[in-house]
């Protein structure tokens, strides 16, 4: 071969990994374990660069934990159910297995030539009946164990598609996909019982010192530990049953400021006047089309319904308090009803200027004036504040102190109690749809909800179904449906809900230990392989994934699948950048906007167009998306530069857990690189093996220090440090005038640095210049410490302050040597012009200070 041709090689080296079984994991007591893991792609048919950014990532590590000596698990599955399956098959027709199935084989390829270290022989996609069937009877088990439970709850329900929909899938009310006006509709669901757990899930949080600071903070602020006081309004002229209304709220110290009481349009109050009064009824249903997620009734305007009815005021019984119903008020945290204090809080500021409510003030700023507020004053908890009104306690303190004091009194009087409240509520996680996992219970008219044996499962999803009209095909199906009771063996009817897909990643990572077991985990692999070392994905997965998969982990504990050290699955967490890219941007006869794929653009002096010379419009460095075409197909950048041009651009470019922007040029640059090291590979491999050189320590050391520098580089993820390393010793070995055998010496190791990110050139390279067997078996490189003390230490040279030359010297030299030597430098005599020399200072190892 007289010149570098990724399609050889790479193709051959892959070959030759795949017969010796390199990537396999073993389970091996003599040898410390690595498990490496990336967040498991959903098959939507094409993988992006992002997917190559990831696994590129995961296998840099994995590589080089092989070649430190660990046995190492490097696994892929895919996570296969959803409603994007369920959609093609509405819109286009087939089945949601086929067009998943069909996904995964096509991803697969496309992933294979990347070379990456990925033990195939583990894969799975959770939509195999062999893995959702050991879900299944994890479900049993954890409903056996208390874990799990059925309730009424409200629900975003669709009466279109006539299923219930995520809070993030209502848009401006109306369903994502029909566009209907979302209903607000009581359904009895399944539910697990992470609540239970959320003071755990918090404080553990502290011990995941190799998470991201911010990710943990994130998690800490969704499970949302608050301490408040919980007391009850006494109603006046109640009707029966409702004589008290229980409050909870976390500024107690506000009482004073109280203007009025607030239930939500879901709470049993609301619900009871409702029923007697249409204008209420109205008003609550027209409230249920509002949106959902928390920014949305945090945004949205503030409408309230005065419901007549007066509290008492627990300081005071003499003050009473109107009752409203308000939008913004959930029933699914504290008790559903509030106490509003306008003066220190935007929202019922907001929502009492509107209705004329009184605005009281409480406090003020520490040495301030009380005055007539035309914003609320909301201090943060350790500011420094003077009240007007306090509950208890001196005029001036922090509110953490005021509250601390309002609790005591509260209990101290009997009218209410400290309590520690969580906004983490319960994980619903029952779906109406088809392609999930079904819930392994039967309804049976005389026995209820029965769990179904385990020597029945898995529970498989019929493939006779079709989407040819709404709702759920599990409903219409009766052959599948109508079945007999686990219990007393009379009919009755399978659970048609389906499991939300979250719960299917939640526990992916414990069934790669043992992915082809009868039971969801088998204990001495998972004793073996658990936690995973280096877990690797995007930010976009910091809450709801990681936090249900923290969870999992505990309640397979709870259920003895996983080992107690296991309660934490993720000892490492890396979440990297976005690869990004320019969008092309033009504009319809209607002003509207048309995208360009960066193939069909033209770049000339005078910008950037299309064939035809229309001007494009170019925004710079932006999220690859489908949908604005920006994206790079990696299949097109393998082809014409090999899978060890893509990978090394991922990693070279910028630090990791950073954006990276993908470039024609960054690319070209890459492989113009790796030509080199080929090149200069094949010049060494040509040497006469009796060619001499007079620089072989210089070349040993310069070895030494790139294993060191490239070393600590993949260890602490710095991956574009650790090129930036390789790319160094290159260009030290290409000018070196070393012996043949030390060349190939350092050709050799060079190779070995380089493998975890181009393993195809690496092996070639380890192959040309003698190395034993394979390069992805060779250990990793140490650096002798001998050759890492330089005796030599190089010294800048300032004149007047001005760094003008430096020089090279043993370490040890004498500082009258050091000097003449300096005043002799040419740069330095050039320089000084015969001017006179009024002082020298050395400072060893640092610097020469010349002064004239």
């Amino acid at each position: 071969m007289s010149r570098y041709e990724p399609s050889v090689i790479e193709q051959k080296w892959q070959t030759a990994w795949k017969e010796a079984g390199v990537f396999t994991a073993k389970a091996d007591a003599s040898k410390p374990k690595y498990y490496v893991l990336e967040m498991f792609p959903y098959p939507s048919g094409r993988i992006h660069m992002g997917h190559v950014r990831n696994y590129t990532m995961g296998d840099v590590v994995a590589r080089f934990k092989s070649s430190c000596g660990f046995s190492v698990l490097h696994p892929m599955g895919w996570d296969a159910f959803g409603m994007p399956a369920e959609n093609a098959a509405m819109e286009r027709g087939g089945h949601p297995k086929d067009w998943t199935y069909d996904n995964i084989a096509v991803m697969k390829g496309q992933m294979k030539p990347l070379g990456l270290s990925i033990d195939w022989s583990r894969e799975f996609a959770t939509c195999d009946p062999e893995y959702y069937g050991q879900q299944q009877a994890m479900f049993l088990d954890m409903l056996e164990a208390g874990l799990v439970y059925r309730k009424a709850a409200v629900v975003n329900w669709d009466p279109v598609d006539m299923t219930v929909l995520a809070n993030e899938q209502v848009e401006n009310g109306r369903g994502w996909r029909s566009g209907a006006l979302v209903e607000r509709k009581e359904l009895t669901q399944w539910f697990f019982k992470i609540s239970d757990m959320a003071d755990d899930l918090l404080a553990s949080l502290e011990g995941l010192e190799n998470w991201p600071e911010k990710v943990r903070l994130m998690q800490a602020n969704w499970i949302g530990k608050s301490q408040g006081l919980q007391f009850a309004f006494d109603l006046v002229d109640a009707p029966a049953g409702h004589e008290k209304l229980e409050v909870y709220t976390t500024r107690p110290d506000t009482l004073w400021g109280a203007s009025f009481a607030g239930i939500s349009v879901d709470h049993p109050l609301a619900k009871l006047l409702a029923g007697k009064n249409p204008a209420i009824a109205d008003f609550a249903a027209e409230c249920r089309k509002g949106g959902t997620t928390a920014e949305e009734i945090e945004t949205a305007e503030k409408v309230g319904f005065d419901t007549g009815l007066r509290v008492k005021h627990p300081l005071d019984p003499a003050v009473e308090l109107p009752v409203w119903i308000a939008n913004f008020i959930l029933m699914d945290y504290g008790t559903g009803a509030i106490f509003g204090c306008p003066a220190h809080d935007q929202r019922d500021f907001e929502f009492a200027s509107k209705y004329g409510l009184s605005i009281t003030p409480v406090f003020v700023a520490e040495g301030g004036e009380e005055a007539v507020l035309s914003e609320p004053f909301v201090p943060a908890k350790s500011e420094r504040v003077e009240f007007i009104r306090n509950v208890a306690g001196e005029a001036v303190k922090t509110g953490e102190q005021a509250i601390v004091d309002a609790i005591a009194l509260a209990e101290e009087k009997g009218f209410g109690k400290g309590v520690t409240k969580f906004r983490l509520r319960d994980w619903g996680l029952s779906r109406q749809r088809y392609w999930g996992c079904p819930i392994p219970v039967v309804h049976c008219p005389d026995c209820g909800v029965v769990p179904e044996k385990k020597a029945n499962l898995p529970v498989e999803l019929p493939y006779d179904v079709t989407f040819d009209r709404p709702g759920n095909p599990l409903d219409r199906h009766p052959s599948w449906r109508d079945t007999s009771c686990p219990a007393c063996g009379q009919a009755a009817k399978r659970e048609t809900d389906t499991m939300d897909t979250f719960v299917d990643s939640s526990w992916y990572y414990a069934r790669f230990t043992s992915p082809r077991a009868t039971t969801p985990t088998e204990a001495g692999e998972a004793e073996y392989w658990m936690n995973v070392d280096q877990y690797i994905g995007g930010i976009e997965h910091a809450i709801l994934h990681l936090l249900y998969s923290r969870y999992f982990a505990r309640a397979m504990n709870v259920t003895g699948h996983l080992p107690a050290k296991s309660r934490e699955p993720f000892s490492a967490l890396f979440t990297q950048g976005m690869v990004t890219h320019e969008i092309y941007k033009t504009k319809d006869a209607n002003g509207r906007p048309v995208y360009h794929l960066p193939e069909d653009v033209i770049r000339t002096e005078n910008g950037v167009t299309l064939a035809d010379g229309t001007v494009v419009e170019v925004i710079p460095s932006a999220k690859m998306s489908k949908s604005k075409k920006n994206v790079v197909d990696p299949m097109s950048i393998i082809a014409s530069y090999g899978a060890d041009t893509a990978r090394w651009f991922v990693m070279s470019d910028s630090p990791p857990e950073r954006d990276i922007e993908w470039t024609a040029s960054g690319a070209e640059g890459s492989n113009k690189h790796l030509s080199r090291v080929w090149t200069l590979s094949d010049r060494v491999a040509g040497m006469p093996a009796d060619h001499q050189g007079s620089a072989d320590l210089e070349l040993r050391k310069a070895a030494a220090r790139a294993v060191g520098e490239v070393t600590k580089s993949i260890e602490g993820f710095a991956f574009n440090k650790a090129i930036a390393a390789l790319y160094g010793f290159t260009n030290f070995i290409a000018r070196a005038d070393a012996s043949a055998p030390v060349m190939r010496e350092a050709l050799r190791i060079l190779a070995q640095l380089m493998q975890p990110m181009t393993p195809h050139l690496a092996e070639e390279v380890w192959a040309m210049q003698g190395g034993e067997g394979l390069c992805a078996l060779a250990p990793w490189p140490k650096a002798d410490p001998a050759l890492l003390v330089d005796d030599t230490v190089t010294l800048p040279i300032q004149i007047n302050g001005k760094r003008r030359a430096e020089i090279s010297v043993p370490k040890d030299m004498d500082k009258a040597e050091v000097e003449k030597l300096a005043l002799a430098h040419e740069d330095v005599v050039k320089f000084l012009a015969g001017e006179p020399v009024r002082k020298i200072i050395v400072v060893p190892g640092r610097i020469i200070n010349v002064v004239v």
